[in-house]
């Protein structure tokens, strides 16, 4: 039998902002690495706008690449 992940509730605010990285982080495992939107359970497009949102956070440096 397949093990299926669990879904974690989080709440979707209307504007996703890259500085908010408390809120960025809830999308991202340890180890860093962005959550599909499977896990999340967001819609496509706010899956997309998390995701440029991360991106921009690892660029300005506000968040890790990988995690140390």
């Amino acid at each position: 039998m397949a093990y299926q992940a669990e879904r974690e509730e989080i709440e979707i605010k209307k504007f996703i902002d890259y500085k908010d990285v408390a809120y960025l982080k809830l999308f991202t495992n340890p180890h860093a690495k962005m959550l599909s939107k499977k896990r999340t359970g967001v819609p496509a497009g706010k899956q997309r706008d998390i995701a440029q949102a991360i991106k921009r956070a690892r660029y300005m440096a506000l968040m890790p690449y990988i995690a140390a």
